[in-house]
């Protein structure tokens, strides 16, 4: 057993329990931004996952992918943010309710 055989076992072992931890964390999330992020953080491993096996294996075969995955990720993640975040005014802030900017 050479040493990249141990660290692609070792790193396939911790990307697979965060992989675990990130569906639980999916799954019991209480709000919508939590399981969001915990998508974008299981895309990340899986990302992480190929990319270790495109190592070991030696080939770049799986390299579009990787960068597919990347780009679905960031999207998902900013579109998320983007419905999340809301543009009406907030109630303790009085310069927005008035609609008049102050001079920061």
């Amino acid at each position: 057993m050479t040493w990249m055989t141990v660290v692609a076992w070792v790193a396939g072992g911790m990307l697979g329990m965060a992989a675990i931890l990130t569906v639980v964390r999916a799954a019991l999330g209480p709000s919508m931004p939590n399981r969001a992020v915990a998508i974008d953080v299981l895309v990340a491993v899986l990302v992480g996952g190929l990319g270790v096996e495109a190592a070991y294996n030696r080939h770049t075969d799986t390299l579009p992918i990787l960068v597919v995955l990347s780009l679905v990720g960031m999207v998902g993640s900013v579109s998320i943010a983007r419905f999340a975040t809301s543009d009406e005014p907030d109630e303790s802030d009085p310069e927005r309710i008035d609609g008049t900017e102050g001079s920061r």
